[in-house]
């Protein structure tokens, strides 16, 4: 195996070279957010995030745990908040939508002077194909790279081709796709360096895999009618 082809970014010299961007996270259709609020009257905020939780009676115990379950944007890309009904919140940022209930909530005078904060609770990417320890990999943080990622699941196997990597994305209700090139310091400029919540990152084998795994297909069922006759004759033999 070419020894270029199984190291990361081979073309690297010694020098720097401009930090990728970090996407802006946009809110879409099934995404569940969690929205806190506080203010000085900390009786009145509580109404606001009671959807931020969810009791759940455990029958085994007399103790009431805690869920969370945030606020779950509908197809249309709108969420039910309290007292302020129906929003539509889809194509915003979190920092958009901040602004636009801290403005609705001042402008109906039910809080005075609140402080809004709004995440993602469903970030996640999946990481798929010849690294050591498929995963989907949820993301607190709301960001992540593609090399944490691939190292959150193990790292690529030998077998891996890594000047071939594929993500896929959803935009704008499609499925996008683009393959990257991780010899290559290239990926450091790429859109997709960075991946964005429900990204799929597969991750193909190389001809080498594909190879040993036809042979083995073709071998494993001789060996295995071999061992199958050789019990045969065993037996008659013993009778």
């Amino acid at each position: 195996m070419n020894t270029k082809k199984a190291t990361y970014f081979s073309d690297q010299k010694n020098g720097s070279f401009a930090a990728p961007t970090i996407p802006k996270l946009v809110i879409q259709p099934n995404d569940l957010l969690s929205i806190s609020v506080s203010s000085l009257n900390a009786e009145a905020s509580a109404v606001f995030n009671q959807a931020n939780n969810s009791g759940v009676n455990n029958n085994n115990t007399s103790t009431t745990t805690t869920t969370a379950t945030g606020f779950l944007v509908d197809g249309a890309g709108n969420i039910q908040y309290p007292f302020l009904g129906q929003v539509p919140v889809s194509g915003l940022t979190k920092e958009e939508l901040k602004d636009k209930l801290t403005k609705a909530l001042v402008d109906k005078k039910l809080l005075v002077d609140p402080i809004l904060t709004v995440r993602f609770l469903n970030f996640k990417v999946t990481v798929l194909g010849e690294v050591a320890h498929p995963t989907v990999v949820t993301v607190p943080s709301e960001r992540i790279s593609l090399l944490e990622a691939i190292g959150l699941a193990g790292d690529l196997t030998i077998y891996a081709q890594r000047d071939n990597v594929l993500v896929i994305r959803d935009e704008n209700g499609q499925k996008v796709t683009q393959r990257l090139n991780l010899n290559s310091t290239e990926l450091f400029s790429s859109p997709y360096f960075y991946l964005k919540s429900n990204d799929v990152v597969y991750v193909e084998p190389n001809k080498s895999k594909v190879a040993s795994t036809g042979r083995s297909q073709v071998w494993l069922p001789i060996l295995f009618s071999a061992l199958s006759l050789g019990v045969i004759v065993v037996d008659r033999l013993t009778r």
